[in-house]
């Protein structure tokens, strides 16, 4: 029984990590656009 509470414990945490994964890597942005500087970066 504990065996089995463990292997569900680890299919959610090894899931939640691959949406994670997922969601992070489908909003990169396009190669064509650059960060812009902060206006008051001037220190």
């Amino acid at each position: 029984m504990g065996i089995l509470i463990f292997v569900v414990i680890v299919l959610f945490i090894v899931g939640g990590l691959l949406i994670l994964l997922r969601s992070a890597n489908s909003h990169k942005l396009p190669t064509g656009i650059k960060s812009q500087p902060y206006s008051d970066d001037e220190d």
